[in-house]
C-alpha cells in the first residue's frame, strides 16, 4: 500500500505492510547481511555493503547501475531505536565524482496484528522535484525486494 507523497517537492513518504515481524523487519534495516539482500533498487546489482548501526555510526554501500558504472551511497545514523525507528543521512556519489547534496531518511515501524509490520519511509531534503522522483522509483523498488527478502523466511 503506497501512501501519496507530500507536495512541495522536499520529500517524499512510502508505506508498506510487511507480514512479518516489527523486529524481523527492523533486522533487515540492520544487519548487514540482510540488507546485503534486498537494499538496492530493482534494476541496480549491490556490489559491497558496510554497516556500523549506532547513533553516530555509519553505513556505505556501492551498486552498479544499468549502465554498468558504480554509485556510492552513505550516511551516519543519527538514531537507532530497536525496533522502532531508523534516522540517518543519506549521500550519493556517481562515476564522474559529483555528489548529490545530503539528505535525511527516517524509517518508522509500527506492530500490527496478526504479526504485521507497517513501515513508514520518509526522505527529505531533497534538492529538486527530479531527485525526489528519482529516489522514489529506487525505495519502491528497494521496498519491493525487501517484501521478496521477507517472504523467504
Amino acid at each position: 500500500m503506497n501512501v501519496p507523497m507530500k507536495p512541495g517537492g522536499e520529500q517524499l513518504e512510502l508505506s508498506r505492510v510487511y507480514n512479518a515481524s516489527r523486529e524481523r523487519v527492523f533486522a533487515a534495516w540492520t544487519d548487514p547481511d540482510k540488507a546485503a539482500r534486498w537494499w538496492v533498487p530493482q534494476d541496480c546489482e549491490l556490489v559491497s555493503t558496510k554497516m556500523d548501526v549506532r547513533p553516530g555510526g555509519g553505513w556505505h554501500r556501492r551498486m552498479k547501475v544499468p549502465d554498468g558504472t558504480i554509485i556510492a551511497k552513505w550516511g551516519e545514523y543519527l538514531e537507532v531505536v530497536s525496533p522502532e525507528r531508523l534516522v540517518f543521512t543519506y549521500n550519493s556519489q556517481y562515476a564522474d565524482g559529483t555528489t548529490d547534496p545530503e539528505t535525511l531518511v527516517t524509517v518508522t515501524l509500527e506492530a500490527l496484528a496478526g504479526n504485521r509490520t507497517r513501515l513508514t519511509l520518509r526522505h527529505e531534503r531533497f534538492w529538486s522535484d527530479s531527485a525526489r522522483i528519482g529516489h522514489t522509483g529506487g525505495w519502491t523498488g528497494a521496498l519491493e525486494r525487501l517484501l521478496l527478502h521477507l517472504s523467504e523466511g
